[in-house]
Formats: C-alpha cells, sequence, structure tokens
C-alpha cells in the first residue's frame, strides 16, 4: 500500500513537473518568436548613424570632440602630427598643447622619467596650425628647488618660469605636493613685487591650465595642507591683478583664460557696462577666440552660441581697465561646504577693475548656460556665488537669482570678485517597466508550487518518515520569501514620481541657499528595506540549497551511518545566520565609508530596481552585488559541484553493495537521475551566469534555458527523497 502511494507521488510530481515545462518552455519560444519579429520589422529603421566622427560624443544635438579634432562633426584636424627636432621625438599635439619628448631624465637624476623637452602647437596669425619651438628642461630640478629659487624670480623668471612648466606637463604624475609647489612658484611670478617678465607670465598661465588637468582627488588632498587655503588664494588674487595688464591681448590656455580691456571716459562721468562672453566650443576646453569683450554695453545679449556670460556696470571716471579670468573647472576652490562629484561644467569667472578704492556702485550680472548630458540628468538647482576670501569658501551674499530665460541660469551680484553658478543635478533614470505577464506567470508559478510543498513537506512529515523535511522546508521558505518580495518590491516607487519637463520649473528664484552637493538622489528608505531583505533571503535560498546537498550527499553516500550530531540545529545557525552576517557587514562597511551622507544607499543597492547595485566606486570589482552575492553563491555552487560528482560517480554510475537499486539500473534511468541530481544541487544555475553577457538576444536564450532547467527544483527533490 505504501509502495502503490509513492509509486503515485512520484507520477504526479512527474506530471506537474512536465506541466510546468511544457507551459514555461512554450511562453519563452512564443515570447523569443514575437521578440524576433519586432526586431526585424524595426532593425532597418533602429540602426543608429554614427554622426560625430574621431571619438566624438553627440551631446544636446551637438558633437563634442576630442581635443585632437574640431569642426560640426569632429572632422578637422586640430593637432600638430608627430615631429622630431634635433635629437627629441613628439607625438600628435594638439593645439593649444605643449607635448612632451619621449626622451626622458636618466634614472640617475632627480627627475628620473620626466621629459626632457616640451614643445607646443599653436594657431598662427592667419590660424595655420604650427609648432613651436622646443624648450629644454633641467633634469636635476625639481618642484621643492623652484621654491626656494623665488627669490631669483626677478632676474631668473624666464627660466624658473620654464622649468615650472616642463616639471608640470604631465598632469597624471603629479602629487599633491607637486601642486602645492608649483602653487607657490606660480603665484610669485605673477607677483608685481617680483618684477617677473611678461613672457614667463604667459608661461604662468600654461603651468596654471595644466596644473588644473589634475585629478580632483589630488588637489583634495593637497587642500588637506595646513596652508593649502592661503596658497590657493594667494595665486587666484595675483591672476586676477594679472588680467589688468594685458591691455586687450587675451592670454587663452585649454583650462584658463585671462582678458583685459580698457575702458576711456572721454572726459565724460557716468557708468559703463563691460561684457565677458564665453562661446561654446566643439571641445570641453577653452580656445583662442573663445573669449570676447565689448564697452559700453547696457545689457546682457546671449544667443545659441553663448556659454558664459557677464557684464559688469561700473563708473567711468574711477575705472580705467577691467580684467576678466575664466576657469575650466573649481580644482583651485576648493570648497569645504559644496561637495562635487560629476565632472559637469563648473566654470569660474572673475571680474576685476583698477580702481584703488572699492566702487559701491559696481554691480555684476551674468548668464550661464550649463554643458551637462541632458538625456541622464536634469538641472535640479542652482545657487549664485562669489568666493569669499576671508571664509576660504563659497558664499551667497549680496548675490540673488533672476528669472530663467531660453535654458540660460541668470545672476546678479553687487559686487566684483569671481563668481560662479553651483548647480545640483538630478539624474534621470531609466527605470524598467512592471513585470510582464511571461514573468508574473512565472513567479505565480513558482510561488504556488513553493507553498504546495512547504505544506505538503510538513503534513505528511510522519507518513514518509524521512529526515530532510526541515531542509527543504527551509529552502522552499527562503525562495517563497524572497519571490514575494521580488514580485511586490522590486520596483522602486520612486519611478511614479512626477518631474517637470521643464528643468527650472523646480528653481526658487527667491531662495538663493548655498549648496551641498553637485548631485540630488531622492531617498527611498524603502526600497533600500526591500533591497536588504532581497540580499538576505537570496543568500538565505543559496545557502539552503548547499545544506541540502550536503544532506543529500550523506543520505547517499553514508548510508549505514547516521547523520552527524545536532545536524538540524547546525544546519540552521548556518542556513539562517551565515547571509544575516554577510548582509549585516555589507551594509555596515557601506555606511561607514559614506560617513554622514544620508545617500549611501545607493552604493548599496541601485536606483532603477530595489536590488544591488552593480558599479561601485570602482566598477564592478568593488560593487556589492560581486561581493556580497555573486562570490558566496559561486562558493556554495562549486562545493555543490563536487559533491554532485562524487555522487555521480560513487552512486549513480557505479554499482554500489550498499544501494541495491543500482545494480539493475537501465542508462535512461542513470541519465534522468543525474539531471534529477543537477538540478536538486542547483547546478543549472551556472546558466545565470551566462545571462550576464551583454547581447540581448543571447541574454533571452539562456533566460529561458535556465528557467526550464530551474522551474521544477524544488519539486526535483521529491525523488531524491527514496
Amino acid at each position: 500500500m505504501a509502495s502503490s502511494h509513492a509509486c503515485n507521488l512520484r507520477v504526479l510530481v512527474a506530471v506537474v513537473c512536465g506541466l510546468l515545462t511544457a507551459v514555461v518552455l512554450g511562453l519563452g519560444i512564443w515570447r523569443l518568436v514575437i521578440r524576433i519579429q519586432r526586431g526585424t520589422v524595426t532593425s532597418t529603421s533602429s540602426t543608429p548613424i554614427e554622426f560625430c566622427k574621431n571619438g566624438g560624443t553627440r551631446q544636446n544635438g551637438r558633437c563634442i570632440c576630442p581635443e585632437e579634432w574640431k569642426g560640426l562633426r569632429c572632422t578637422i584636424i586640430n593637432f600638430c602630427e608627430n615631429s622630431t627636432y634635433g635629437r627629441f621625438t613628439f607625438n600628435r599635439i594638439p593645439v593649444g598643447r605643449y607635448g612632451s619628448s619621449l626622451q626622458v631624465c636618466d634614472e640617475s637624476t632627480l627627475n628620473a622619467g620626466n621629459p626632457l623637452a616640451v614643445r607646443q602647437c599653436s594657431l598662427n596669425e592667419n590660424g595655420e596650425i604650427e609648432l613651436q619651438n622646443v624648450t629644454i628642461g633641467n633634469c636635476n630640478q625639481t618642484l621643492e628647488n623652484l621654491e626656494n629659487q623665488i627669490v631669483n624670480i626677478s632676474t631668473q623668471s624666464q627660466n624658473i618660469s620654464n622649468e615650472a612648466q616642463i616639471l608640470t606637463s604631465n598632469a597624471s604624475n603629479l602629487t599633491p605636493e607637486n601642486i602645492m609647489s608649483a602653487t607657490r612658484v606660480v603665484g610669485q611670478i605673477f607677483n608685481t613685487s617680483r618684477n617677473a617678465s611678461s613672457e614667463a607670465k604667459k608661461v604662468a598661465v600654461t603651468t596654471v591650465s595644466q596644473l588644473l588637468d589634475a585629478s580632483e582627488d589630488v588637489f583634495q588632498r593637497a587642500a588637506t595642507a595646513a596652508d593649502s587655503d592661503d596658497t590657493f588664494s594667494t595665486l587666484i588674487e595675483q591672476m586676477e591683478t594679472y588680467s589688468l595688464s594685458l591691455s586687450d591681448q587675451p592670454v587663452v590656455e585649454p583650462n584658463i583664460a585671462i582678458q583685459s580691456v580698457n575702458v576711456y571716459s572721454g572726459g565724460n562721468e557716468g557708468s559703463t557696462g563691460v561684457l565677458f562672453t564665453v562661446l561654446k566650443g566643439t571641445s570641453n576646453s577653452l580656445t583662442p577666440g573663445s573669449t570676447r569683450v565689448n564697452v559700453d554695453v547696457d545689457k546682457l545679449n546671449p544667443n545659441e552660441q553663448t556659454e558664459l556670460q557677464l557684464l559688469l556696470n561700473t563708473s567711468k571716471t574711477n575705472v580705467k581697465a577691467c580684467g576678466f579670468v575664466v576657469y575650466q573647472n573649481n580644482k583651485l576652490f576648493q570648497s569645504k561646504t559644496f561637495i562635487t562629484k560629476s565632472d559637469f561644467s563648473q566654470k569660474i569667472v572673475s571680474s576685476k577693475t583698477d580702481e584703488n578704492v572699492e566702487d559701491q556702485s559696481a554691480s555684476v550680472e551674468m548668464v550661464f548656460n550649463p554643458r551637462y548630458n541632458r538625456t541622464e540628468f536634469q538641472l535640479h538647482s542652482y545657487a549664485c556665488v562669489y568666493w569669499n576670501f576671508s571664509m576660504k569658501d563659497w558664499d551667497t551674499h549680496g548675490c540673488h537669482k533672476q528669472k530663467v530665460t531660453d535654458g540660460f541660469l541668470h545672476c546678479h551680484c553687487n559686487h566684483t570678485t569671481n563668481f560662479a553658478v553651483l548647480m545640483s543635478f538630478k539624474k534621470e533614470y531609466k527605470y524598467p517597466e512592471s513585470l510582464d505577464v511571461f514573468s508574473t506567470f512565472g513567479c505565480a508559478l513558482s510561488i504556488a508550487g513553493l507553498a504546495l510543498t512547504i505544506i505538503f513537506q510538513i503534513g505528511t512529515r510522519k507518513v514518509r518518515k524521512t529526515s530532510v523535511t526541515w531542509v527543504l522546508v527551509s529552502l522552499c521558505a527562503s525562495m517563497l520569501i524572497f519571490n514575494l518580495f521580488f514580485v511586490f518590491g522590486i520596483e522602486n516607487s520612486n519611478k511614479n514620481i512626477k518631474t517637470s519637463n521643464s528643468e527650472t520649473n523646480n528653481t526658487d528664484l527667491n531662495s538663493n541657499v548655498m549648496l551641498r552637493q553637485d548631485t540630488v538622489v531622492i531617498s527611498n528608505p524603502k526600497c533600500t528595506a526591500i533591497a536588504i531583505l532581497l540580499h538576505y533571503f537570496g543568500l538565505a535560498t543559496f545557502v539552503w540549497m548547499g545544506l541540502s546537498a550536503a544532506q543529500l550527499y550523506f543520505l547517499l553516500i553514508r548510508t549505514m551511518k547516521p547523520l552527524p550530531q545536532h545536524f538540524i540545529l547546525f544546519n540552521s545557525l548556518i542556513g539562517w545566520g551565515v547571509p544575516a552576517i554577510v548582509v549585516a557587514l555589507t551594509v555596515g562597511i557601506i555606511c561607514s565609508q559614506n560617513g554622514n551622507n544620508s545617500q549611501w544607499e545607493l552604493d548599496y543597492r541601485q536606483e532603477e530596481i530595489c536590488w544591488l547595485a552593480t558599479q561601485g566606486s570602482s566598477g564592478l570589482i568593488a560593487s556589492p552585488l560581486l561581493w556580497s552575492f555573486i562570490v558566496p553563491v559561486t562558493l556554495i555552487i562549486i562545493s555543490n559541484i563536487v559533491m554532485f560528482i562524487i555522487i555521480v560517480v560513487k552512486v549513480l554510475w557505479k554499482n554500489n553493495q550498499n544501494l541495491t537499486s543500482t545494480k539493475k539500473v537501465s542508462s535512461l534511468k542513470k541519465i534522468l537521475s543525474t539531471l534529477s541530481v543537477a538540478v536538486v544541487f542547483g547546478i543549472t544555475w551556472i546558466l545565470a551566469y551566462l545571462m550576464l553577457t551583454d547581447n540581448d538576444d543571447i541574454r533571452l536564450i539562456f533566460s529561458y534555458i535556465f528557467c526550464v532547467f530551474n522551474t521544477t527544483q524544488t519539486a526535483s527533490d521529491y525523488p531524491a527523497e527514496d
């Protein structure tokens, strides 16, 4: 009677498994056919055309070119070809840049590995590209040594400036100490009391531009030095003073442009407006001709080619010259309150007049058209600020926002100094659509099957008199809870938040409040909690899968020996405790690394869905998904594979004297038993790794195969009990 009952049970399980597999396979084929049909219909029309050439990227309807190219589609050459000058060889050099020689200083010198010489590629008066003469450096000269030679600047300014420029030509090799030393040297070159030559000062502008190519991290570490604030501030102030002495002759480098204009009163009193304009370029660098100055202008007049425009209203009587400095980034302005994490354009512009006493009537109006990827980010807020030299930080005093028109951010300040528009951006995430019919149906089948399995196992535990009930019930319970959280909580509720199509609708013009960082994330503690629970029960599922495989291993290999003492208690501690430890450590480490930053959530989870983040600060290698999920799961699957191989060799495909049922077994039954054990051990989860490919079609095919092999995983445990 018991044998008949067991036989009927196996038949029922086999029928259910077969039906589930057929349904999943049928739905998968149906969805794949529809996908292929849609692909063939849209393939010809959706094929992207490469508009921007030579590495250019299309942003906001225009091409942003590398420095070596320019033009509408990045097809116009903007570099000097490989060259040789005497014994020195140079690779391709972009226009406006200095190229380093391939010959470097000998190992026995202080500057071992640094270039022996540099050479500039520039435009002549006719706009033609040409190479300048080579400047040879001293291999035994260092930036620290140049600091000690500051007292000799009045007589050796050209030599000191050239050496500083050569020593900073490779920004990627600069250290925080190099940044500080070079800043002190060029700051003194600009100091009017040092009487440095005009040519030395022009070379010093190049050095500052090269310093601004160093990484933000290096500048932040340099800013921690005791006198860093004074060093940076001194350089900024000295360059402001230098901007008044150029007599309508601009100095433009890739990261900084300085220009001045003389204001003639003509015997008339009153006020005058000086308009300084920075034009958009085809690259992220400043180029000759990208700045303009107009006198006797009464209002701002930006157009589609304008990136930044500043109107300085001042007195004709007291002012004879106005100077402007524009910085391509804010690295010299190390703020303690505003944190920058993105590489969006944060241009800073200064205006200065030559009056001896501060003109209380001077005022500045500014418009700024921020450059960023509008397909991925939305402007959240902005603040009109100036650099307060006494605070050594940004300040909003005397500045306020005005109406935003045509995408330009308007600011007005009642004084002259270094101005900036601090902006915060909100990323436009591409939230996935809700689960489709196929996914919902598959999850519903899985939930129903798991619930029935738990009920059956608990209800028939006395009749079957087996010892695997607790492990199997725990495995099914963790899978059931994981599926429930997946179906009802995987979507981030932030996707339903209505966002304005206009980037300026959320901006309060009456509130010019100092911003704290340049990226804004809408916190969602509920989504974070769901991600933690999915992380825990996902890990618990695999841990219990490993314990189930270990128990089956003991039952089949050690058939005549009892299970180890306290086996169930030991399993429970591992099955529910180890995942909890892993999740707690992951969350704790991420929280500690972010300090007081309330936006630590996105370092742990994704924003698109409530699941572990796939990209850490250093890419996938530092992501929580890799170290707190993929690695543990991989170790479990590897251990299951080892036990699976042992069982296949010693039990399923070899006559075992302790198992009489294996003496006369057909090859077909052995194959089916092998596949059944493989599914029970989770070996088919190897297919999940093949789903990580970037090819959508290949990933879809493997996902269907994965579903077919794993739909009836829990149900496959029944035959194993016999």
